[in-house]
């Protein structure tokens, strides 16, 4: 994975665009010598949220089968978040 710099993102956005969307590059962009963001491919996004949900949906199915999950009201969830 390359990287790249703020200022050379600036400058240089349109060929970052068109190396990370045609050339299916990952590009981290720095600030500071310090990573702040990564530039990807939509398709890598795409599969990224498509196992976030996959990992949700076993984590939701693990407590549902879990016979010791409590649970609560709709109540005492929100009173939960008001704290």
């Amino acid at each position: 994975m390359d990287a790249i710099t703020m200022g050379d993102l600036r400058r240089d956005l349109a060929r970052v665009v068109n190396s990370v969307a045609f050339g299916r590059e990952r590009v981290i962009v720095e600030r500071h010598g310090k990573p702040l963001v990564a530039v990807v491919p939509l398709d890598d996004l795409e599969l990224l949220d498509k196992l976030e949900d996959r990992l949700l949906a076993e984590k939701c199915e693990r407590i549902l089968a879990d016979p010791n999950s409590e649970w609560l009201t709709l109540e005492e969830a929100e009173a939960e978040l008001k704290r």
